[in-house]
């Protein structure tokens, strides 16, 4: 028996050659090869006979070799076997290209089982290049047969081979980190047959067994991970603060508190006054409220003697930020400063100076924030606001500035509960899930192409009332998609205001253009002097234009459904009634479908339920900013029910075994310690 961190090569079968093309898939060992899940199944359990066989249909099919197989060089580069099988009564043509091995394997009167695309005429089905082998063997047909990412070079027949010597290997030694009373209680299949079963099923039945045993591993493994991990990180001492009276800060506010707001303000309040650094993640919907959380944290901490730092991820964003901060902030004598990189030297200078020597409570600003230059007097506490827009690496850089400082990290992008407990596993959550008084509704509609002539006379009688218009478009320039009819936002701009706005003040915004030349266009759109801003999802975070009350995104099937819902955001944010008009592009029927949900339902969680499922989370987090290892089976769009029960079993197990020193809990902290190690610059 082989160790699951044997190289790869020593696996009878592989080699050095096989190794090598192993190692693109990331295979480098014995367990990475039994824990490459087959990432599809072919159902070849079904064999028909030659009359019921049906255009299209991939299906085995049981037949006699009826000719001797015919040879026909064509041209250089291709050769053809062809070959006529039968069964009691109908016959069929099979070709296969370039397989001239083919004639040798195939013998007049033996009987072979066939599996592959029907094609032909009704009546006479051809096959082309199918898997065959002799009637009862029943390796690659007759079964449920695995299909596995590969690479060229590795054909699947040779996957399929080495991962079953890979699991003889294994002996007893296969992966099996979960406790057998965790097993028992949720009735799960045992280790071997589970992987058995997910490489090579018996049965539809025994696949699903295994694939929820493995998905329950998977889930139970994280969140005893993330537990630990978040364990260790609390093992550091904070700065304690005395909560203020909190009535001083609110009585200075236009506006009454939401509960939402209350009870976010008390549970950020209490883990700053703690031992432990506070790790909190504010959760709410667009406009909900979340900038006055973050101030009452900055006041709180300034009342302490210590400085607050509040990282946004755009200058625009940040400059908003700090006018909000500012106004909230400098009535109560707290001096609030912004640091961003379109500073001029003089003015970076002093700011850094006056941050240096205490002289400023509050900073914001972008990743300027974490420049080395920049140095701290006391920094007490760290807000990142839009947290998945930036990597696990800027957040703890800026942490880094402090000894251990109090985290609040925000986020309008709405996620399922669940998910976020374990997306954001090192934090506790706070949901806003109430809206503040006199915020708007905005109605939406999905139109087709047909609309488009009513849509911007729409876009001209906002204009005429005083109001101005957003246009979104998923690409900068034309030659970004190969796709005919995607919109372009240089070349829509130009079409708007040459030919269809020639008197209208139309923008042009996206992340290519500089940051001086996007404030300069944004500054002129806040302030009016733009009728219609064409854009790029550059403006889908936090830019507030009250006046703006229309959306219009152009092929809304290039974006998902949290994306459309940020960019809705955008309006509905002053007095006047606001809209959303999507256009659906062309996904067909199926982008339809996605687009009634945007269109029935304001509520950014509901959306982001329906998002998981058809997107899964990359679309709430963006690939690898999540801080999450990748998952070999599990999935968070579809497998939401298991990871509950694995995240309360780990929980139980956690708390009758913190430290998992007991004998039946060994392999499981092997299992987590492999986890962290592995994932060491992710989850932070």
């Amino acid at each position: 028996m082989l160790s699951l961190e044997t190289d790869v090569k020593y696996i009878k079968g592989v080699g050095e050659a096989r190794a090598k093309l192993f190692a693109k898939l990331g295979i480098t060992t014995l367990r990475d090869l039994i824990t490459n899940f087959p990432r599809a199944y072919d159902d070849r359990t079904v064999i028909k006979r030659i009359r019921d066989l049906v255009d299209g249909e991939r299906v085995c099919v049981w037949a006699t070799v009826a000719t001797v197989p015919k040879y026909s060089h064509i041209r250089r580069g291709l050769d053809l076997i062809k070959v006529r099988v039968v069964d009691e009564i109908n016959t069929m043509n099979i070709t296969f290209f370039n397989q001239s091995y083919v004639k040798e394997q195939l013998i007049p009167g033996e009987s072979y089982i066939f599996y592959g695309k029907v094609t032909g005429q009704p009546g006479r089905p051809e096959m082309t290049n199918p898997v065959f082998e002799r009637e009862g063997v029943e390796t690659l047909t007759g079964r449920i047969v695995p299909i596995y990412h590969s690479t060229a070079g590795l054909y699947q027949n040779v996957i399929r081979k080495c991962v079953s010597q890979g699991l003889r290997e294994c002996g007893d030694r296969l992966p099996n980190p979960l406790p057998d009373k965790v097993q028992i209680e949720n009735n799960l299949a045992q280790s071997r047959f589970s992987y058995e079963n997910i490489h090579f099923p018996k049965s539809y039945e025994a696949l699903e067994l295994a694939r929820k045993r493995l998905i329950f591993e998977e889930f139970f493994v994280l969140s005893c991970a993330l537990s630990i991990f978040r364990e260790r990180k609390g093992e550091k001492k904070g700065y304690p603060m005395n909560p203020p009276d909190l009535s001083q800060f609110t009585s200075r506010l236009p506006y009454s508190l939401t509960g939402a707001q209350k009870r976010a303000i008390d549970d950020a309040f209490s883990d700053m006054s703690g031992q432990r650094p506070m790790s909190r993640l504010i959760q709410g919907d667009v406009g909900s409220g979340k900038t006055v959380i973050a101030a009452a944290c900055c006041w709180n901490a300034a009342k302490n003697g210590y400085q607050a730092a509040f990282m946004a991820p755009t200058e625009i964003l940040a400059e908003q930020h700090y006018a909000t901060l500012r106004d909230m902030l400098e009535p109560l004598g707290i001096r609030t400063e912004l640091l961003v990189g379109g500073q001029t030297a003089k003015v970076k200078r002093t700011v850094l100076e006056n941050l240096k020597f205490g002289l400023t409570q509050v900073i914001v600003g972008t990743h300027a924030l974490i420049s080395k230059d920049v140095e701290y007097n006391n920094l007490g506490l760290v807000i990142a606001d839009e947290q998945h827009r930036f990597g696990v690496s800027q957040r703890a850089a800026l942490t880094e500035k402090g000894e251990s400082p109090h985290v609040l990290v925000m986020s309008a992008t709405p996620i399922p509960r669940t998910l976020a407990l374990i997306v954001y596993g090192d934090l506790d959550v706070s949901v806003i899930d109430e809206m503040p008084p006199g915020r708007q509704k905005v109605d939406t509609f999905a139109v087709g192409e047909g609309m488009r002539n009513r849509i911007y006379a729409f876009m001209r009688k906002q204009v005429s009332q005083g109001h101005q218009v957003f246009v979104v478009c998923p690409a900068v320039e034309e030659n970004e998609e190969i796709q005919d009819n995607i919109k372009s936002a240089k070349e829509y701009a130009k079409e708007l205001s040459q030919q269809i706005f020639p008197d209208l003040s139309v923008g042009l915004v996206h992340g290519k253009m500089k940051p001086k030349e996007k404030n300069d266009v944004m500054s002129r759109f806040v302030s009016g002097d733009i009728n219609i801003l064409v854009a790029t999802t550059v403006i889908e975070v936090g830019v507030d234009v009250p006046n703006a009350t229309l959306m219009v995104v152009e092929n809304g099937d290039r974006f998902g459904l949290s994306q459309l819902h940020q960019l809705r955001g955008r309006v509905g944010r002053g007095k006047s009634k606001s809209y959303c008009v999507i256009f659906e592009g062309a996904g067909g029927d199926k982008a339809r479908e996605r687009l009634k949900v945007m269109c029935s339902t304001n509520d950014g969680f509901k959306i982001a339920e329906e998002d998981l499922k058809l997107r899964g989370p990359g679309d709430f987090f963006g690939s690898r900013q999540h801080g999450l290892p990748e998952m070999r089976i599990a999935s968070f769009a579809t497998d939401m029910d298991v990871l509950v029960s694995a995240r309360e079993a780990a929980e139980k197990v956690l708390k009758t075994d913190p430290e998992l020193s007991s004998k039946e809990n060994q392999m499981l902290r092997k299992s987590i310690e492999k986890l962290i190690r592995d994932n060491e610059g992710t989850l932070n």
